[in-house]
């Protein structure tokens, strides 16, 4: 079949967005936003139970579809709670873009130093909870035929060089688990590495006066910084039916800061 446009549409697909109510211009909001406009029914999850219900607000009254859902990632319950209220809402699920994590409410101490329990809540909410959420939509998309995952790792995992890294390069090593275990069930899982976004949460741990402003001028191919909005094209195609033989891939929207052969 040739190639046509309507290949990257998601009308009649349903996705969920963790992490997409929190802070306001965010990263999970525009993949909200974006994969509403592309046509797919959105539940928008967060630990921000109202924060998610504004966002699915605002996806309606452009004329989308979309429910709000509270949900805490790192646990097992709640995922499955917020499996079945897509399925409720929506008849099943299609698309999990695994967005939530810890970056400005992570600990920056080194590793001599970290405490076990930040570092057991980093990784409890950026690499367990991409898991939980993963177990809690698979049987979903197994009956519908298939799906699509996305986890969002980060630049700064190449390479780690603190605990927000490492937990981020560990979600590397899920994703291409997850589209070695089951992509003959035409389940996609593929990793977004975005590099410095101005977001809310990204310009409150990188001031646009920040030293590393003037490190990431010096060393990315193109500008150092993106909006979130420009995230959205990547998610788009690994969504959808146009990237439908990708899988098991890191892609990184990053102006040329992380490059790689």
């Amino acid at each position: 079949m040739a190639f046509t446009l309507d290949q990257f549409r998601l009308d009649g697909k349903v996705a969920v967005v963790t992490g997409a109510g929190g802070r306001g211009n965010s990263i999970g909001r525009a993949y909200a936003l974006g994969l509403a406009n592309a046509g797919a029914s959105v539940v928008v999850a967060d630990l921000n139970g109202d924060g998610a219900k504004a966002v699915a607000e605002e996806i309606v009254a452009a004329g989308g579809k979309a429910a709000g859902v509270q949900v805490d990632v790192s646990d097992e319950a709640s995922t499955l709670a917020m499996g079945a209220a897509a399925a409720e809402a929506f008849g099943g699920v299609d698309i999990l873009v695994n967005n939530a994590a810890l970056m400005v409410d992570i600990s920056y101490d080194n590793c001599e130093t970290v405490s076990m329990d930040a570092w057991n809540k980093a990784f409890a909410v950026n690499l367990n909870g991409a898991l939980l959420c993963a177990r809690a939509v698979i049987p979903s998309m197994r009956e519908r035929g298939g799906g699509r995952i996305i986890n969002q790792t980060s630049g700064g995992a190449f390479p780690a060089t603190g605990l927000y890294g490492i937990s981020k390069l560990a979600l590397v090593g899920l994703t291409t688990t997850l589209a070695k275990q089951f992509g003959k069930e035409n389940i996609t899982c593929n990793a977004i590495a975005p590099g410095n976004v101005t977001s809310d949460a990204g310009k409150m741990l990188v001031p646009d006066d920040s030293p590393f402003i003037q490190f990431l001028n010096m060393t990315c191919a193109m500008r150092p910084r993106g909006g979130p909005d420009e995230l959205v094209g990547t998610a788009l195609l690994l969504c959808s039916e146009a990237g439908a033989w990708i899988t098991g891939q890191t892609i990184h929207v990053d102006g040329g800061w992380v490059l790689r052969p």
